[in-house]
Parts: structure tokens; C-alpha cells; sequence
């Protein structure tokens, strides 16, 4: 395990360096042109709340949440290269550590209003850790939301195409193989975890989460019209959002 740890510090240590440049020229397209608004909008009002972010990478979304009026936000991240670039813009009431999310236990019992995984989930190894470790730092009735890519689409299943190159269906195979994925992002090898839905909603209930809701996003035809990248979107659920709650 701990060489599996090693290996995929060093794919994100590769990675980061063009994962922070992207996502400060206006990239991360899935974020921006859908997914920040489901998240955004499932957060509600966050004002003055103190709010732990999961894999909070180069802290874009935390930056988002410090801007909504949040008291306090903490985000986590195993890598160094992220973390750093964190806390390059973080404002006052903003605070960016070097961790695993899979183990919090350097923050007290009860210690935070709302928790987020914002697409981290998919890329540990344990995540029901992760999800023990939220359970025990949120206060109670305090809500845990959870995007991750969905199981259908971390399985691996690509598109098949006609003859003339056209986008037909996903061809899904290997679903229940839960495991290690791997995938290159901006010509970097990159390990993902898939697993089954089954896996994940079992995981929440064992912690001792109740799920308020599951959401399976799409996006607007106006939104597909500024960003053409997000097409698919309405034809399959690539993402998948929890709302859980202690």
C-alpha cells in the first residue's frame, strides 16, 4: 500500500503543474460549464459556516466558498505542488494543509458545519476512510456533498462509433471489476479507482450518513452552445453527486 501511495503522488506531482494552469486560464470545462453550479447550489448558504474540502487541489472550489461568505475554509490535499499553489491566492479566512484525506486525525470530533468532495473520491484508494474520517469532524446534522465521476463511466466504457466517425453509444463492460483504472490526463498516466454504485451508497450508510439525495447531472442546451465540449452530457451520466448527511 504505501507503494501505491508513493506512485500516485508522484502521477499528481506530475500533473499538477498543468492541472494549476489550466485551471487558471479557464479550463476544467466539466467544472465551470456544469458542475459548479450543482455544487454551488447544494451547498446553499454558507455564510459564516467552517467548511472542509477533501482533495482540494490548487483550491478553486474553496476560493468559490471563501467568496460566498464562508467563516472558514480547510482544504486537504496529498499533493505538495497543489497545496502550495493553494495558498498562493487563499484569502484570510482560508487555510490549505498537506494531508490524506483519508486520514483527518489531526482535526478534532465535531469540528465543521459542511464537508466536500469535489471529484477526490474516484482518486483514493480507500475512500470509505475518507468517508469515516468526514463523519466523525462533521457536527451533527451536518451535511457531507459528495460529486464523483459515475460508476458507469469510471468502469471505462468508451464510444462506440459509425463508420462515419459518429458517436453512436457507451459500451459499458467490466462493471463489477472494481479496481484501479488508468487513464492519461494532458499526456500524464494517471490511476483512478472504480467502483460500484452499490459500493459507494454502502460505504455512506456504514459511516452512519443518511443520503438526502442522488444527482446524476446534465447540462443546458445553452451551456452546451458556449461550451461544445460538454455534448455527452446529455446523453450519459458522466458525473454522480451525494447529499449525505450525520
Amino acid at each position: 500500500m504505501a507503494d501505491q501511495y508513493t506512485q500516485l503522488r508522484r502521477e499528481w506531482g506530475a500533473l499538477a503543474p498543468k492541472w494549476i494552469e489550466e485551471a487558471r486560464t479557464g479550463g476544467h470545462v466539466h467544472r465551470k460549464g456544469m458542475l459548479d453550479g450543482y455544487m454551488l447550489s447544494l451547498c446553499g448558504d454558507v455564510s459564516n459556516l467552517r467548511i472542509l474540502d477533501c482533495g482540494c487541489g490548487e483550491g478553486r472550489f474553496g476560493r468559490m466558498l471563501a467568496r460566498g461568505g464562508a467563516g472558514y475554509v480547510l482544504g486537504v490535499d496529498s499533493c505538495e505542488l497543489m497545496i502550495e499553489a493553494a495558498r498562493e491566492l487563499q484569502s484570510s479566512n482560508e487555510e490549505y494543509v498537506l494531508g490524506d484525506a483519508q486520514d483527518l486525525g489531526f482535526l478534532a470530533d465535531a469540528s465543521f458545519d459542511l464537508a466536500i468532495s469535489y471529484l477526490n473520491h474516484c482518486d483514493l484508494p480507500d475512500f470509505a476512510a475518507n468517508v469515516r474520517e468526514v463523519f466523525r469532524v462533521l457536527k451533527p446534522g451536518a451535511r457531507f456533498i459528495v460529486a464523483n465521476l459515475h460508476p458507469m463511466r469510471s468502469a471505462g466504457g468508451s464510444w462506440l462509433r459509425g463508420p462515419d466517425g459518429a458517436r453512436q453509444h457507451i459500451m459499458l463492460d467490466n462493471y463489477f471489476a472494481e479496481g484501479e483504472r488508468h487513464l492519461t490526463m494532458q499526456d500524464v498516466g494517471i490511476t483512478n479507482f472504480h467502483r460500484t454504485l452499490s459500493t459507494y451508497v454502502r460505504g455512506f450508510l456504514w459511516a452512519g450518513f443518511t443520503i438526502e439525495d442522488i444527482i446524476e447531472p446534465t447540462v443546458s442546451p445553452e451551456m452546451v452552445a458556449k461550451y461544445p465540449e460538454l455534448e455527452d452530457e446529455l446523453r450519459v451520466p458522466n458525473f454522480i453527486i451525494y447529499v449525505l448527511r450525520k
